[in-house]
């Protein structure tokens, strides 16, 4: 599989290929902040099929979590284009980022329920 997408203002581009690692919605309050309070949606996809093709993104990480994760966003417009976990070889990437949003085809699991809102 091939995605390409990008930021709201255009500047962030990327291209990701290879099999989805798992198509999920989080409901953590992290996750909360970054999506204005609704569940987030996401595809892990493999880091070495992850490149980006037109400006690099700002990054960001809360040094006072112990297993923080960082946050890739354009510094123009402040889109949050992908997660980088610590540990894990892969890519988060908002499905609202992409330029095709339908390849994600819904999710196939939920994660963080505890943390959900009503």
């Amino acid at each position: 599989m091939k995605l390409e997408g990008g930021c709201y203002c255009g500047k962030v581009r990327y291209e990701a290929e290879g099999e989805p690692m798992m198509k999920a919605q989080c409901h953590c309050r992290e996750c909360q902040y970054i999506s204005g309070g609704a569940t987030n949606m996401f595809v892990a996809m493999p880091i070495g099929g992850f490149k980006y093709i037109k400006e690099a993104p700002k990054q960001f990480k809360r040094a006072d979590l112990e297993r923080a994760v960082t946050r890739e966003f354009c510094a123009e417009c402040g889109t949050h284009v992908v997660t980088r976990p610590r540990g894990l070889p892969a890519v988060v990437i908002k499905v609202g980022t992409l330029d095709d949003p339908s390849l994600f085809g819904g999710p196939q699991m939920a994660i963080y329920t505890i943390d959900k809102q009503p």
